[in-house]
C-alpha cells in the first residue's frame, strides 16, 4: 500500500543555516507517527515542510504518492491534509461552534447548514459540545487546545498533523486528550505528531522519527528508540551507561 505521507530527501536552508539535512521517512495509512528531537533539532521546520507551509530547498513531500511540496495550503486541505498549530489562535469574537464551522466551510460545496451539522458532530466527538455557544475568548487553555483540534477535524482530514497539541497541559489534561487522539486514529485518520511531552508521545505513537541537528538519527518503535544510544546522546549529551 502506498504510504499516505512520504518525506523524500528533504533539506531546508535559511541563508547559511542548514535547518533540515536530507531527511526521509514515510507514514503508513492508519499509523500514529511521532516526530521528536531536542530543542533546535529542526523538527519544527520539517513539520512545516510536511504540512505545506514551507517549501523545501531540495527533496519533496508526497501525499498518496503525488508530490505536494508546491501545492497551496488550501488545496492540501481539500485533498485531506489537516493540521493544528502550537500557538492556538481561535477567532476570539466567534463562538466555539462558529470557529469549528470555519474549518468545515473550507470544504468545497458545503452549505452553512451542512457546516453547522458537521461542526456539532465534531464538538460532541471531542467533548466540547457543552461549550458550543461560548465565545472562544472565554475558553480555558485546555479547551482552546481542543477547539484547535476540532477546527482541524472539521476539514475531514485523512492525514492530520498535530503541532504540540498537548503543550501547556497538566498531566491530568494530557490524559484526557490521549483517548481522543486514539479515537481519531480508529476512525481512519492517520496522525503525524510533534510533541515534547515524552510520556505522551511514547504511549501514543506506533513509531517515532527522531531529528537532531537537522538530521534523522533514529526511527522505530518507541521502546527501541528509547534504548538507542544516538537518541540518548542527543537528549542527554552523553552515551548510555554500559
Amino acid at each position: 500500500m502506498t504510504p499516505i505521507l512520504e518525506v523524500v530527501s528533504v533539506s531546508k536552508r535559511f541563508g547559511g543555516l542548514l535547518a533540515v539535512n536530507d531527511v526521509s521517512f514515510a507514514v503508513g495509512q492508519g499509523e500514529i507517527v511521532g516526530l521528536i528531537g531536542p530543542n533546535g533539532a529542526g523538527k519544527t521546520t520539517l513539520f512545516e515542510i510536511a504540512s505545506g507551509y514551507i517549501r523545501p530547498t531540495s527533496g519533496e513531500v508526497r501525499y498518496l504518492g503525488d508530490p505536494i511540496s508546491h501545492q497551496p495550503t488550501y488545496r492540501l486541505s481539500r485533498l485531506g491534509v489537516g493540521r493544528t498549530f502550537q500557538i492556538v489562535q481561535p477567532f476570539l469574537g466567534l463562538t466555539v461552534l462558529e470557529n469549528v464551522m470555519t474549518g468545515s466551510l473550507g470544504q468545497s460545496g458545503r452549505s452553512l447548514n451542512d457546516a453547522r451539522i458537521a461542526a456539532d458532530a465534531v464538538l460532541q466527538r471531542i467533548g466540547l459540545d457543552h461549550r458550543a455557544n461560548i465565545l472562544a475568548r472565554n475558553l480555558t487553555l485546555p479547551e482552546k487546545k481542543r477547539l484547535e483540534l476540532a477546527r482541524a477535524l472539521a476539514t475531514q482530514p485523512k492525514l492530520l498533523l498535530l503541532d504540540e497539541v498537548m503543550a501547556g497541559l497538566t498531566p491530568t489534561e494530557v490524559d484526557g486528550i490521549l483517548p481522543i487522539l486514539h479515537e481519531i486514529r480508529q476512525s481512519g485518520v492517520t496522525l503525524l505528531v510533534v510533541e515534547h511531552i515524552m510520556r505522551a508521545i511514547m504511549s501514543l505513537s506506533d513509531r517515532l522519527v527522531v531529528i537532531a541537528n537537522g538530521r534523522k538519527i533514529a526511527e522505530g518503535r518507541p521502546e527501541d528508540v528509547a534504548r538507542d544510544e544516538a537518541v540518548i546522546s542527543a537528549y542527554l549529551g552523553r552515551k548510555k551507561a554500559s
